[in-house]
């Protein structure tokens, strides 16, 4: 490729007016409520996200609300969403397929984001998405230049399987004979107070030892993701088709909105009412016979409220609402990144407090609350000054092969 031919591919910097302010709040929504989700497994050993098991510090009913808050209302619902825009962004950078030089630089771009992904997993979190993702982009780059119909049918369809698969399965390990639950379990991992105090004394055991503690866990994770490959790529799919349809920037028949939104509502309010009865009944006990357990699994739909929300409020008037998570995800990368380094070291970095294998659910939720803020705060300060978040723009430079502006009006 010429300087010149890689030069018109270049995008111009992108006015304030000229971003769909519509995938910056989604986004913005999303990147603050994966950090509740993730909370856990920076303050906690991985084999209590291997065996679905609370952290095992119990101070009372705030740590049972903590907790129920985080299942109902952002596991897998924050990933669902960051996984459809993410699909969006792959066509707004990379455009049809039949532009080449965007393409190429979609590619370049895909390849640092997996150099990203790959420092950030193995180095810090184990928990990084974002390896997964690049490898993800590379197989949806064929699927770009569908219709919205088409990505919609297929995706839809493909994601609603999924969804019967998670329903349907969590009812059945919910419902299962005594014997067989008792076999179940013993496939499970140790959750026992001593093993939990050997994972957490291993991560704590002097210099860098929490890393390596993390590189394997790292490794696990990243056999772990490509199975997930099936069930993201069709989610990226519904991503870009609710986008090309103009559903995601407001343009959709306000029927299909509220429909959408009574139907996700509906979802929610009976995910959040059969969680609640399963977190007041006694340990063990589950007096909604896997309803609890099976209203999970329809997460996609539950972030399409989400969205819908977000979006209606938009359109209603009620910006001063939404407008704060704009900012937020105009620097999501940024945001996402900087929260792996305030985790880590709180958690368990050699420089920090080393609060790794300590904190109830209720005093990480004082953590992620004072992270939230600290972003929201901040990000709109950085963005009146600079035209992108700092990793933004490296990955940008990256990716041109060039510095590019970082100031406003440079």
């Amino acid at each position: 490729m010429t300087d010149t031919t890689l030069e018109s591919a270049r995008p111009a910097p992108v006015a304030e007016k000229d971003r769909i302010r519509n995938l910056d709040m989604l986004r913005g929504w999303a990147v603050l409520g994966i950090l509740a989700v993730n909370a856990i497994a920076f303050a906690w050993p991985m084999l209590l996200m291997m065996a679905e098991a609370p952290p095992p510090v119990n101070a009372g009913m705030a740590d049972v609300v903590g907790l129920w808050v985080i299942d109902v209302f952002f596991s897998d619902k924050m990933r669902t969403l960051f996984t459809m825009l993410f699909g969006v962004s792959v066509f707004l950078v990379g455009g049809e397929r039949s532009d080449l030089d965007r393409g190429s630089l979609l590619r370049r771009r895909l390849l640092w984001l997996g150099l990203f992904g790959l420092l950030h997993g193995a180095a810090l979190w184990y928990g990084d998405i974002l390896l997964h993702y690049a490898v993800c982009g590379f197989v949806f780059l064929m699927f770009r230049s569908w219709s919205a119909r088409r990505l919609l049918w297929v995706g839809g369809i493909v994601t609603t399987i999924w969804a019967l698969v998670a329903v349907l399965g969590y009812w059945g390990m919910a419902n299962l004979p005594p014997e067989f639950a008792a076999k179940m379990a013993q496939g499970r991992p140790d959750v026992s107070p001593e093993a939990v105090q050997a994972a957490v004394d291993a991560y704590l055991a002097g210099g860098f030892s929490a890393f390596g503690q993390n590189l394997s866990a790292w490794l696990m994770s990243v056999i772990f993701m490509l199975f997930l490959i099936p069930v993201t790529v069709p989610l990226m799919m519904v991503g870009l088709g609710l986008f090309k349809s103009g559903y995601l920037t407001g343009r959709a028949p306000m029927g299909t909105y509220l429909t959408i939104l009574v139907l996700g509502g509906l979802n929610l309010a009976l995910s959040a009412w059969w969680g609640w009865q399963k977190a007041m009944a006694p340990e063990g006990a589950d007096p909604t016979m896997g309803l609890a357990a099976a209203s999970t699994g329809a997460a996609p739909l539950i972030t399409l409220f989400y969205a819908t929300l977000l979006i209606l409020l938009t359109k209603w008037g009620l910006k001063a609402i939404t407008g704060i998570f704009v900012p937020v995800g105009r620097m999501a990368f940024t945001n996402y990144l900087t929260q792996t380094l305030i985790m880590v070291t709180l958690y368990y970095a050699p420089w920090g407090p080393q609060w790794f294998g300590q904190h109830s659910t209720g005093e990480m939720w004082m953590v992620v609350g004072a992270i939230w803020f600290a972003q929201i705060i901040w990000s709109p300060l950085w963005l009146s000054v600079f035209s992108m978040g700092p990793l933004e723009w490296l990955w940008r430079c990256l990716t041109y092969g060039r510095m590019v502006p970082l100031r406003r009006g440079a």
